[in-house]
C-alpha cells in the first residue's frame, strides 16, 4: 500500500512539474509551486518542537511516565495532545515504554486529537466570523463524540487489541469530554483558552527554534539535550517532497469529484461547498475553513465534525508519516478517514433531527 501511495504521489509531482515547465496551463504546476512554498511554514510549525522533544520528554517524564503507568496507560499517549507535526510524534516516541505504542500515539492519536487540540480548534476559532463560532464549536463536539471510531480503528490498523486501544486512549477520551463540556457550557472561555494555549506553543516552538539556530551556527549549547536542528529540517524537508506531489494529486481528486460531492451535497440538504471544503480540509485545514463563510449552516456544522478526524490528511499528515514511519501510513488513513466519515455522518442524522 505504502508503495502504491508513492507512486501516486511520484505521478502527482510529475504531473506538477510538467504542468509548471509549460506555464501552469491546468493549475497542476501551482499545486507543485505551493507544496514546495509550504516548506517554509511547515518548518516554522515543527522544527522547534523536534529540536526541544528529547528536553521536554525528559522534564515531562518524571511526572507523567509515573503517572501514566499508575493507570496502566502507555506515557507516549502523551504525545498525542499535540498535533503530529507539532512535536506529538517526538514527543510520543521519548516517552514511549511500548514502541508500538509510541508509534500509534505519535502518528494517529497526534494527528486526530492532537491536531484537533493544538490547531483545528485555535485556529478554527481565531479564523471564522463571531457569530459562526457556535456553529463550529456544534460540529467540534460532534466529531469528537465520533473520535474513538478513528482512534480505534487506527489502532488495529497499527497492530493493537481492541482493549489495548480502549485503555491507552483514556487520557484522550478524558480530556475529550472535558472539551466537550466546556464548549456546551462556557464556549466563550473555551475560545479564549484555546487561544491561549496556541500562542503558548507558538511561543515553545519559536524559542526551541531559536536556541537550534544559535546552537547550529555557534555551537553554543544553551539547553543540554535538544536535537539539532539539521535533524530536524530532514523531517520537515522529507514532508515537503511529498507535498510536492500530494498537492497535485489532491487537486485532480478535488476536480474529478467536484460534481459527485455537489450532487451528493443536494441529496443530504447542503450547499456544494460543504462537501468542496470537507474535501479540501482533507488537505489543509486553512482553505477549508475560508470558504465556512460561503456554506450554509447544516454543512458548517458537518464541515467542522469532519475536519476533527480528517483535517490535513492527504499533504501534511501523510506526508509526515511517509517520511517518519511508512508501516503507519496505512493506520493513519483508515484512522482518520473512519473518524472523519463517522462524525460526517453524525453531523448529518442530528442536523436532520434538529428540524
Amino acid at each position: 500500500m505504502n508503495r502504491i501511495l508513492m507512486l501516486i504521489m511520484a505521478a502527482g509531482a510529475l504531473a506538477g512539474g510538467i504542468d509548471r515547465i509549460r506555464g501552469n496551463k491546468h493549475g497542476y504546476g501551482q499545486k507543485f509551486e505551493e507544496g514546495f512554498l509550504l516548506l517554509g511554514p511547515t518548518a516554522m510549525s515543527m522544527a522547534g518542537m523536534i529540536c526541544l522533544a528529547p528536553v521536554l520528554a525528559d522534564v515531562l517524564g518524571l511526572v507523567i511516565v509515573p503517572l501514566y503507568r499508575a493507570i496502566g496507560v502507555d506515557p507516549a499517549m502523551f504525545g498525542s495532545l499535540l498535533a503530529i507535526d507539532m512535536g506529538g510524534y517526538q514527543l510520543a516516541k521519548e516517552l514511549a515504554a511500548d514502541a508500538g505504542v509510541g508509534s500509534y500515539a505519535g502518528i494517529v492519536a497526534a494527528a486526530i486529537f492532537g491536531c484537533t487540540l493544538v490547531f483545528t480548534i485555535p485556529v478554527g476559532m481565531g479564523m471564522i466570523r463571531k457569530e459562526e463560532r457556535p456553529v463550529f464549536a456544534r460540529g467540534i463536539m460532534l466529531g469528537l463524540v465520533t473520535m474513538p471510531v478513528g482512534l480505534t480503528v487506527g489502532g488495529l490498523l497499527a497492530g493493537l487489541s481492541f482493549g489495548m486501544c480502549l485503555r491507552q486512549n483514556l487520557p484522550v477520551y478524558a480530556l475529550a469530554l472535558l472539551l466537550l463540556t466546556g464548549l456546551s457550557l462556557i464556549p466563550e472561555r473555551m475560545i479564549r483558552g484555546f487561544c491561549i494555549l496556541a500562542d503558548g506553543i507558538k511561543v515553545v516552538i519559536t524559542a526551541g527554534l531559536m536556541l537550534a539556530a544559535v546552537e547550529s551556527m555557534c555551537g553554543l549549547e544553551l539547553i543540554r539535550g535538544m536535537a539539532p536542528l539539521g535533524e530536524a529540517m530532514e523531517v520537515v524537508s522529507s514532508i515537503g517532497i511529498v507535498m510536492l506531489g500530494s498537492l497535485p494529486a489532491a487537486e485532480f481528486l478535488r476536480r474529478v469529484l467536484s460534481k459527485p460531492f455537489a450532487r451528493l451535497g443536494e441529496r443530504l440538504g447542503m450547499k456544494g461547498e460543504s462537501m468542496t471544503g470537507m474535501l479540501i480540509g482533507l488537505v489543509s485545514v486553512l482553505p477549508a475553513l475560508s470558504m465556512y463563510k460561503d456554506m450554509d449552516e447544516k454543512g458548517k456544522v458537518v464541515s467542522s465534525a469532519f475536519l476533527v478526524s480528517g483535517a490535513s490528511l492527504l499533504a501534511a499528515h501523510m506526508g509526515f508519516a511517509m517520511s517518519t514511519e511508512p508501516d503507519m501510513v496505512g493506520a493513519l488513513l483508515g484512522g482518520k478517514l473512519s473518524g472523519a466519515l463517522a462524525a460526517a455522518s453524525l453531523a448529518v442524522w442530528m442536523e436532520r433531527r434538529r428540524r
